[in-house]
């Protein structure tokens, strides 16, 4: 099995959009291209926003990812949980698509025996540590985001820190909504570390519309043009050959 990339969106916001495309049809957009989107809603204890949550929900389900409701003191472990979830996921996704064109009917992983669903469990979690991940991290900064942002930085230098351990390699870019001058902003182009984040956190504005679904279409957009032909990684890897 050629470990290929595995492509993902974590989107982090606390609103519903209301600017732009659908964010859910977006999703799905981004799901045909082979990249699965991961959404964590940050709330307030003491507010509970039902359309909020239905949206971070649809947008994550179109998507073929994990949503998470967390408050923003437990962020950091979040992002991290849902990041190596949505890798388990995909990956059993791959694996199942791959035993249906060698067994030549559909079956997955749940119908086998317990023996060789565990050999094949083995397998998956070899792949999470050695897969080439690249991560297109979205974030909100609308005006109630603001008092959130430090806990995202920090989050998101944990999730560095974490994934930086794995034996494959990782690429990470940062884009915020809405932007300076546009409706949305790279602010950190692909890099394997995102130390950087330190400098760049403290200079954002904040306030401003959601447009939460022109942010999955650049996302989308920032990953190139190459579509998945195995349900989640990409066939060519951008660090070098690998295989299996």
């Amino acid at each position: 099995m050629n470990k290929g990339n595995l492509r993902q969106i974590l989107l982090i916001t606390d609103g519903c959009s209301n600017h732009g495309e659908d964010p859910v049809a977006m999703a799905a957009l981004a799901k045909e291209q082979g990249i699965t989107v991961n959404v964590i809603g940050v709330v307030e204890e003491s507010i509970i926003d039902h359309d909020a949550i239905r949206e971070i929900e649809g947008i994550a389900s179109s998507g073929g990812g994990v949503s998470q409701i967390v408050y923003a003191q437990q962020l950091s472990q979040t992002v991290q949980m849902v990041t190596r979830q949505a890798m388990t996921q995909t990956l059993q996704g791959v694996v199942n698509q791959e035993l249906q064109e060698i067994l030549g009917k559909k079956v997955t992983m749940e119908e086998l025996p317990p023996e060789k669903r565990g050999e094949i469990m083995e397998v998956v979690d070899e792949l999470g540590e050695t897969v080439s991940l690249k991560i297109l991290v979205l974030v909100d900064t609308s005006a109630s985001m603001k008092p959130k942002l430090q806990q995202v930085k920090e989050s998101l230098l944990d999730l560095s820190i974490s994934l930086n351990s794995r034996i494959g390699n990782n690429l990470f870019s940062i884009h915020i909504f809405p932007g300076k001058n546009n409706e949305v902003e790279q602010v950190l182009n692909w890099t394997p570390k995102l130390e950087s984040l330190s400098s760049i956190f403290p200079k954002l504005l904040t306030g401003g519309m959601t447009p939460t679904g022109p942010a999955i279409r650049a996302a989308i957009k920032s990953f190139g043009n190459a579509r998945s032909m195995r349900g989640g990684l990409e066939d060519e890897p951008y660090y070098g050959e690998s295989g299996m």
